[in-house]
């Protein structure tokens, strides 16, 4: 099909899901690559070449050194003999603003040379206002970065996380988990492989894995007097001069030595260099004795952290402490300047210079070039002064501009990156005045917003929900279906799309419970789940049916069609696309007809009905040339190949194959050179040209393998199988088809698997193995078919007759 939600049209065209979404072994990434043997081809896998990750964050400026600290983490890495058990898991534990972070980060670069294959970070946000980090998606990023397809990442945290294992197995990485809540946050991502080190902070002890799995705690505390007084002398030293000894002593001790409130404290001092000490910690000293008439009792380290953090936000201007407060209302973990813009009704310019300030007085944390985070404890504080110092009114406007700038930057992004970005959505609600969305200049722009951005947007679709604002919440899901189908973002995917759901109900919109059902029927449908892709998509049937929406009414009958299709119920699908076909009909809308009328010849096809897919196949190319659609009419082209094959007009097939390739090469589409290369390979077999198919199936098999789609690389070393059967090499044809069954039988692909075994018996043959070959085609009759796919009862009719005629 076209990418499966942009929206879906066709089964053909791009990366389908159909078949790698379970996928959850494998220690490395491959390709496959070719070599002449004897004048052939001989496929080998050679690991890809995938650079190692690179995740620390950077090192804390003027890190104070923590000797003890680091001299007990350095034991960990030693041992004193084969008999001693290297550690493979720490925690670093301590209070909040205590530095936890910082030591592990200024570890970690200390150590890095000993994780040759690299480094993985994450920032768990055990502790922030909002909902922390789940282990699903983590295990989902790590794996990215671990070289991992999006294709072939489960949709199921166990097998994610089993994935996640088997890429490290044999590898020497170092993991920082950083600010984790609780042990179960931590467990799914723990290596499993001696050769790696896990490192975890926590402001919790975390007994349970001290006890359970091993691990070695170091706890930290604040910093003693002399090393507090060194970190302020050694931050201010380039600004002040001749500060005395004993108000430096003074200042770190109204900061309780905490390193956070400490670097405050100092960037406040370095800020104001002819400022004497003593009047800073004057004002300073005023503070606490504030906090300590309005707060109650939690300790000093606490009060002294609130004293600092209100002392530094005083201290600003206006503009600058307004967008420190407003920024607490954002509801992901970091940000860029033109949401703040949009939060705060100003320019981008002019919000930048603020951003600039609040970093510069350790407010703010830069995590990249125009991104920004904040501190746990410093976001806590930023919520609080915007509950205390705008009204319950203008914080739900507030919040409602920015929720509405991230719908509308999403909905331009989608739009850029996915076209055509179709869909029966009415218009969302206006943007308003002073909220300016992005624009995009083109498709990689849009896309790298949409990644960079993908925790705030999930963060935004749950934010609308909280807060009420139902509708934003439900379309902001269905503006990302695009980029979650693309990407296989299956954890945000579902995640958003039950929130999205329960939104739309609860605004009791129909027609956004209709959009919504459509997106999740999707979502089950490429991750694997085929029936529940089913449930949703008939839901979403029913709903359109009922308000009148007949074009959502031809959206969702072409959805059901295709996940018909993925399961192989052909008939279902057929009558699916048929009512399909009428609406496009009736709306004499010429691009659904096109579309429909491609799907109808691929079931056609599939059902080896090829004249009637030959007819409709021929009809929607004549509808998708003239309207410039040379991705669908590619994807034609490859369905009318397979008709005209089918009914021995190879050198048609030839013509149309090779076109279908030349438009994928044209538009620069690995996805649809890879796919389309299977017929092409088939079409050299129907031509006795097996060299030839050699190399089709050979490049697209490298193709899949790289795109991850495990089920068409397994049809390309199915079809490399064949090629070597007529060159006349049983034997490597047997190993080709051997692990083509494997692959498919692990996918549960059922059609695949019968025709992979069917040539596996043969190859089996010539290579007088009779009681194998009969075993395997045993396999095959015990398939289980659905019954109204004709193509199968024949090919279980073929083998059954060769079955007996063996046994006869």
């Amino acid at each position: 099909m076209g990418t499966p939600e942009e929206p879906v049209e066709s089964d053909g065209g791009g990366q389908d899901g159909s078949s790698h979404a379970e996928f959850s072994g494998g220690t490395a990434t491959h390709v496959i690559q070719a070599r002449s043997v004897q004048g052939g081809v001989h496929f080998h896998r050679t690991p890809a070449v995938v650079d190692p990750p690179r995740q620390l964050p950077p090192g804390v400026r003027g890190f104070t050194n923590r000797v003890a600290d680091l001299a007990r983490l350095a034991e960990l890495l030693e041992t004193e003999g084969e008999e001693t058990e290297a550690v493979t898991l720490a925690v670093i534990a301590g209070t909040a603003g205590v530095g936890k972070t910082s030591l592990a980060v200024h570890w970690a670069h200390r150590i890095r040379d000993h994780f040759p294959d690299g480094q993985l970070y994450v920032n768990l946000r055990g502790y922030d206002p909002v909902p922390p980090v789940g282990p699903d998606q983590v295990l989902d990023r790590f794996l990215r970065a671990l070289g991992v397809p999006p294709a072939r990442i489960p949709a199921d945290t166990d097998d994610k996380a089993a994935l996640y294992r088997s890429r490290l197995a044999g590898r020497r990485l170092l993991v920082l988990l950083d600010n984790a809540a609780t042990a179960q946050q931590v467990r799914p991502l723990l290596p499993g492989t001696p050769d790696c080190l896990t490192v975890v902070t926590s402001r919790n002890r975390m007994s349970g894995l001290v006890a359970r799995d091993g691990a070695r705690r170091v706890t930290v505390g604040v910093l003693d007097e002399a090393e507090a007084v060194e970190l302020l002398r050694r931050t201010t030293k380039e600004y002040r001069r001749g500060d005395d000894p004993a108000e430096l002593t003074e200042l770190a001790r109204l900061c309780a030595y905490l390193p956070l409130a400490l670097r405050i404290a100092a960037e406040r001092a370095a800020s104001r260099p002819w400022m004497p000490l003593r009047e800073l910690i004057g004002d300073l000293r005023d503070e606490s004795a504030l906090w300590d008439a309005l707060t109650a009792e939690e300790g000093e380290e606490a009060d002294a952290v609130r004293t600092v953090f209100a002392w530094s936000y005083r201290a600003l201007s206006p503009d600058a402490a307004r967008l420190f407060r407003l920024l607490g209302l954002h509801p992901g973990p970091e940000f860029g300047a033109p949401v703040a813009a949009a939060l705060i009704g100003c320019g981008t310019s002019a919000v930048r210079q603020l951003l600039d300030t609040l970093a510069g007085a350790h407010l703010l944390e830069q995590t990249a070039s125009g991104r920004h985070q904040f501190h746990d404890l410093l976001r806590a504080y930023a919520v609080d002064q915007v509950n205390q110092e705008e009204s319950g009114e203008d914080r739900t406007e507030l919040l409602r501009r920015l929720l509405l700038w991230y719908l509308h930057t999403a909905d331009a992004a989608a739009g850029a990156g996915y076209r055509p970005h179709r869909t029966s959505l009415p218009p969302a609600e206006a943007a308003g005045a002073g909220i300016e969305p992005l624009a995009f200049r083109d498709e990689h722009e849009a896309v790298d917003w949409l990644t960079t951005e993908q925790t705030n947007l999930a963060a935004a679709v749950r934010a609308a929900a909280d807060a009420g604002f139902d509708a934003i919440a439900w379309r902001l899901h269905a503006v990302l279906r695009s980029f979650y189908a693309r990407q296989n973002l299956f954890a945000d995917w579902f995640a958003t799309g039950g929130i999205a759901l329960d939104a739309a109900r609860r605004a009791d919109d129909r027609h956004g419970q209709a959009e919504i059902h459509h997106s999740l029927g999707a979502a089950h449908t490429q991750s694997q789940r085929p029936d529940r892709g089913a449930e949703h998509h008939t839901a979403a049937l029913a709903l359109r049916r009922e308000t009148g929406d007949r074009l959502g009414e031809l959206m969702s009958l072409n959805g059901l069609g295709l996940t018909e299709l993925r399961r192989r119920g052909l008939p279902e699908a057929r009558t699916a696309f048929a009512q399909a076909l009428a609406i496009a009909g009736e709306r004499d809308d010429r691009h659904w007809r096109a579309v429909i009328l491609s799907n109808i010849g691929q079931v056609h096809g599939e059902l080896e009905e090829y004249e009637e897919a030959r007819e409709h196949l021929t009809e929607a190319l004549g509808i998708l040339r003239e309207l410039g659609a040379e991705g669908s009419e590619g994807n034609a082209l490859r369905c009318l190949s397979v008709a005209q094959r089918g009914l021995g007009d190879t050198e048609g097939a030839l013509d149309s194959v090779s076109r279908a390739v030349d438009i994928a090469r044209e538009h620069g589409n690995a996805m649809w050179e890879g796919y389309w290369l299977l017929e092409l390979g088939h079409v050299h077999l129907a031509l006795d040209r097996p060299d030839e198919a050699l190399a089709a199936f050979q490049k697209a098999g490298a193709q899949q393998r790289r795109l991850g789609d495990r089920s068409r690389e397994a049809r390309a070393l199915d079809g490399t199988g064949e090629a070597y059967q007529r060159l006349g090499r049983p034997e490597e044809a047997t190993g080709f088809h051997r692990r083509a069954v494997a692959a498919h039988r692990e996918l549960r692909d059922t059609w695949w698997l019968a025709l992979a075994l069917e040539n596996l018996a043969r190859a089996l043959d010539a290579m007088d193995s009779p009681a194998d070959a009969a075993a395997t085609r045993r396999d095959i009759l015990a398939l289980p078919f659905h019954p109204g796919d004709r193509a199968a009862v024949r090919l279980r009719d073929r083998v059954g007759s060769v079955v007996r005629a063996k046994t006869g």
